[in-house]
């Protein structure tokens, strides 16, 4: 009898009889078992192959390694390829791409290691090989952190559902119909808005301590209503309730902004490195088989 799987974001699933821990970091068991399973074996056969010998770029294993991490790259890089070309189904399902993106790519460092012998490299060019093979993995695994983390911040801090791109013109709404509001209102409400709420609703703003939750960086940026409402008579107070509900839409918006522009930003930290890290491996095979 096959388990029922409930549908949980885009290539996830959620599986009842899976611990909380594996729903939230494994996609499929059968990917990461097989992982693990490919890793033992590369750090057994390196063990037995630096018990015996040493273990060097250009020893017939150190070969070996290099051809290995070099094919695994290629196949990794087919993951973009995919995203590119999403409606052409014979290409197969675009989750199988991104399984072998994530796992290939963390083995393809680990073979990478093997080929120079877990040592530092002294040539300039097998260097910067070294360093950016574990810039991209290690900025590769820090995007499957952000968009495991990120969302679940957002689906349980915030009640809004917002577009990154419609941003700008929701903020630009938000203070008209604020300013509208403010137009009528007493002269106390006016002054608290020049002073106290504009700023707020002036601009998309980025907040870094929406990082730490949303719920406490949402309480720490309101401005003080209050203290104000206590002051006002019964129809100013209505009207400061709205303008209350209009700078929360507003500080929900910011988080959407904060959190997604790292989700954006993540990507030119990883994916501009990969292709001059392909450029470079390219040369590096190109020098290997031609001088």
């Amino acid at each position: 009898m096959k388990t029922a799987v409930q549908k949980t974001a885009i290539y996830q699933t959620k599986r009842p009889d899976a611990s909380r821990w594996s729903n939230k970091w494994v996609q499929s068991p059968l990917w990461f078992m097989g992982f693990g399973i490919a890793v033992a074996v590369c750090l057994v056969v390196f063990v037995l192959n630096a018990l015996f010998g040493r273990v060097h770029p250009s020893s017939p294993w150190g070969l070996g390694y290099g051809i290995a991490a070099a094919v695994l790259f290629v196949g990794v890089f087919f993951y973009g390829v995919k995203r590119r070309t999403m409606q052409v189904r014979a290409l197969g399902r675009a989750w199988y791409y991104l399984q072998f993106h994530v796992y290939g790519g963390t083995l393809f460092l680990l073979l990478a290691l093997m080929h120079v012998g877990f040592r530092v490299p002294h040539g300039v060019l097998t260097w910067w090989l070294w360093a950016l093979s574990i810039w991209v993995v290690a900025s590769g695994l820090l995007g499957i952190v952000l968009q495991k983390w990120i969302p679940t911040l957002l689906s349980t801090g915030v009640t809004t559902e917002v577009n990154y791109d419609r941003i700008p013109e929701l903020t630009d709404e938000i203070r008209e119909r604020a300013e509208k509001l403010v137009e009528t209102s007493d002269y106390a409400v006016r002054d608290f808005y020049r002073k106290d709420v504009a700023p707020v609703l002036a601009a998309p703003q980025f907040r870094p301590i929406y990082y730490l939750g949303i719920s406490g960086g949402l309480k720490g940026q309101t401005p003080p209503f209050r203290h104000l409402r206590a002051m006002l008579p019964t129809e100013e107070r209505a009207k400061l309730n709205e303008l209350e509900d209009l700078v929360g839409t507003k500080l929900e918006i910011d988080a959407h902004y904060t959190l997604q522009k790292a989700l954006r930003g993540w990507l030119y930290v990883h994916v501009p490195v990969s292709v001059v890290l392909a450029a470079l491996l390219g040369f590096h095979i190109f020098t290997v088989l031609y001088y």
